[in-house]
């Protein structure tokens, strides 16, 4: 049902898909939609959770594959597995971590992009040492909320994104990143 409501993502968007559409793509009954989701809220929900341990899972397989001498190098790998999910893993151009169905689709007390950029503030700190803060937690949100727009003009730019804006959009973060993490 998640992999049926993905492609439907992909084809009309957020407000083109329903159960019923889920349900028809997926080839089971409406009621097999409605026993494991109440609506496509919770199915979108599902997806976008389902994105975050992949992007989680991408970032993992990094590091044990890995050593980084500076942070920057881990930051640009990231925004390159952002990227790569964007062009290769259906639904996730549209919906991402959820906040075209919903800014707490991930967390009801955060929104999507501040749970994301938790969750890389904490992979640095834990994979660099540098010291965790106040400081450093408004900086990743503000580099997570940047890094988000600038993939998004990518996409929209061009259908695969523009290289050239996700070659600035990491200069960019890492050298507003550098102010907090080069002490």
């Amino acid at each position: 049902m998640l992999d049926a409501c993905a492609e439907l993502l992909d084809e009309g968007g957020y407000d083109a898909l329903s159960t019923t559409r889920i349900a028809q793509r997926a080839n089971v009954a409406i009621g097999s939609v409605y026993q494991f989701f109440p609506d496509k809220r919770a199915v979108a929900q599902a997806l976008a959770l389902r994105n975050l341990e992949d992007f989680g899972i991408r970032i993992g397989e990094l590091l044990s594959g890995s050593r980084f001498e500076r942070w920057s190098q881990l930051v640009g790998n990231v925004i390159d597995i952002f990227v790569d999910m964007h062009r290769t893993v259906p639904g996730f151009r549209v919906l991402r971590f959820g906040d075209v169905a919903d800014l707490n689709l991930l967390d009801e007390q955060a929104d999507n992009n501040a749970v994301v950029a938790g969750r890389l503030r904490e992979l640095i700190v834990t994979t660099t040492g540098v010291a965790d803060g106040p400081e450093l937690e408004r900086a990743f949100a503000i580099a997570v909320e940047t890094g988000d727009a600038l993939i998004k003009m990518a996409f929209r730019r061009e259908v695969d994104g523009d290289d050239s804006v996700i070659t600035e959009a990491k200069a960019l973060i890492e050298d507003y990143l550098s102010r907090y993490l080069d002490r």
